[in-house]
């Protein structure tokens, strides 16, 4: 399955979060941002490589609606509800996304 992880700027949540499932043999990951400023800035071809897409808040899936909704359609987005109050690999924040994610990952 290939997951992409998506926040405002791809420097702290969605970095962590493809670090968290890169070793999974069963997973192909990818991140990025969806601002202009956004470290790696996501493009229309990561949403149609991706089967699974998690945002972190849901101002991000409205943008992401709006931004590429001409690529999203039949892709399933999750809204994970994780606010931008972690560092990068911030120990909490890698377990909330074990527990987030695993319903959606098998």
């Amino acid at each position: 399955m290939r997951v992409l992880f998506l926040c405002s700027k791809n420097k702290l949540r969605s970095p962590t979060a493809e670090c968290v499932f890169a070793e999974s043999p069963k997973l192909e990951v990818d991140s990025a941002g969806l601002n202009k400023d956004a470290e790696i800035r996501l493009s229309d071809d990561q949403v149609l490589w991706a089967d699974l897409i998690f945002v972190m808040e849901r101002v991000h899936h409205r943008k992401l609606t709006r931004d590429y909704g001409h690529v999203l359609r039949g892709k399933k987005v999750v809204v994970l509800g994780i606010p931008d109050n972690y560092d990068f690999m911030d120990e909490e924040l890698v377990m909330i996304f074990k527990k987030k994610c695993a319903p959606y990952l098998g």
